[in-house]
């Protein structure tokens, strides 16, 4: 009756009793929904019928079966309403979920609603670490999380502080002040573990010279974040006005020349004397103690009492070359003014002054360049010193009156000149001489 399309409104029309009977009935239970309902929780089901019929759970129904998004079909595809008046299975549609997240290394995350679909999770970081990567995720249809996989990195330098500028002012007569601070220490925000402080510059406690210096204080952490603090050491030196040696004459100072606490001494050249001060220092007040020094030339009194008083006026000033002669026509005599003549330049760049004693008592006199001794002080000069009166002989004496060599007979300018260049204090004269350019042709 299937077979040949007939329909339910066809029976009044049938005159056969049995024949109406048997398909009507069979029509009838063809009609009849014949399964239970299906209801899918979080689904759907589509249905068809044989053969279009009003109910959707006759005999022979097929329906497909559908899940929400979000929700994955567990069981067949498809069910039939079988003879059995049962479905041919079971359907469930469960939430989908997503795997579960890895807990990031120094960090953490929060969801609303597990590892199901839709469930949103959002990343956290521990103090001192970054989140690198999506700080919410959401679980998706495909069951993967939305974003990218999230990790806390430390991306924060560790926290040094330096001290603050160190200013210090020199003590007298140096040129460096000694300065001290503490090191400091690094803080690290996240693990707490750090290098060693890395400094660059003097450490502390050090001497600093004159001016700025940088100091610099470096430290990391385990992930190479760099942290630095910088500051300055400021050294100042008190300072004079630079003196300058006076007209022909030298100035030897100590330290830097003109710092606070730095003494300058003062000399003059051969044939000058110094009048002021023969030494300043630079004072707190940032002034020189004493009065300007001057090299005037040097006036000989030859109108003293002794020999002694007269050679006191060279001590310490000038080098004497006592030439000594029974007679002005001495050969020896001659030839020894002869020779000293020309290296008049050499005599003075050594600060040598020539004292001439000539005859014998009761004629004797002596003579400084152009100025004369009375006979009495020649004769004390030879006394005092022991030089013979009948005989050539020459002697050397140095700046402290100091009998150093003689003579019998005449020296070369180069003979005196190698021996007068060994003496105490002359070879400070030389370098101060060679400090200004005074030489000989």
């Amino acid at each position: 009756i299937i077979s040949v399309g007939l329909r339910p409104d066809i029976c009044p029309l049938i005159n056969s009793y049995f024949i109406k009977y048997s398909v009507c009935f069979l029509l009838s239970v063809l009609e009849t929904p014949w399964c239970s309902p299906i209801k899918v929780k979080h689904g759907y089901a589509n249905c068809r019928t044989p053969q279009g019929e009003y109910y959707k759970n006759v005999l022979g129904t097929r329906c497909d079966i559908r899940c929400q998004k979000g929700y994955e079909l567990h069981g067949p595809l498809q069910l039939i309403c079988q003879s059995s008046k049962r479905w041919s299975g079971k359907v469930l549609c469960k939430q989908k979920r997503c795997p579960t997240l890895s807990m990031p290394t120094n960090g953490g995350f929060k969801c609303l609603d597990g590892a199901y679909f839709g469930s949103r999770c959002e990343y956290y970081c521990s103090p001192g670490y970054q989140l690198k990567g999506d700080r919410i995720v959401t679980c998706m249809d495909n069951k993967v999380w939305s974003g990218r996989p999230a990790s806390c990195v430390d991306t924060e330098p560790p926290r040094i502080q330096c001290p603050s500028v160190k200013e210090k002012t020199a003590e007298p007569n140096k040129l460096t002040a000694r300065v001290f601070w503490d090191t400091p220490e690094g803080r690290d925000t996240a693990d707490g573990i750090l290098t060693d402080v890395i400094l660059k510059g003097l450490p502390p406690g050090s001497h600093f010279p004159e001016g700025d210096h940088k100091i610099q204080y470096t430290v990391y952490d385990r992930a190479e974040n760099k942290g630095t603090c910088k500051f300055l050491v400021k050294v100042r030196v008190r300072r004079c006005v630079k003196l300058n040696a006076p007209d022909n004459g030298y100035i030897k100072c100590s330290g830097d020349g003109n710092n606070y606490g730095a003494t300058c001494e003062f000399s003059c050249i051969g044939g000058y004397e110094l009048q002021g001060s023969p030494a300043r220092v630079c004072q707190y007040n940032l002034g020189w103690s004493g009065v300007e020094p001057t090299c005037a030339p040097m006036n000989i009194n030859v109108n003293v009492r002794t020999a002694a008083a007269l050679l006191d006026q060279f001590y310490e000033k000038r080098r004497l070359l006592i030439i000594s002669t029974p007679t002005a026509a001495n050969f020896f005599y001659r030839m020894q003014l002869g020779m000293l003549q020309p290296a008049q330049c050499g005599l003075d760049l050594r600060h040598v002054t020539v004292v001439e004693l000539v005859g014998v008592f009761p004629a004797q006199i002596g003579r400084i360049g152009v100025k004369l001794l009375p006979p009495s002080l020649a004769l004390q000069l030879r006394l005092l010193l022991r030089i013979p009166h009948y005989n050539f002989n020459i002697v050397v004496m140095d700046k402290h009156g100091m009998d150093k060599e003689r003579y019998p007979f005449p020296a070369t300018p180069a003979e005196l000149f190698a021996l007068i260049d060994n003496f105490p204090l002359r070879k400070e004269e030389m370098k101060l001489q060679a400090e200004i350019g005074q030489s000989c042709p």
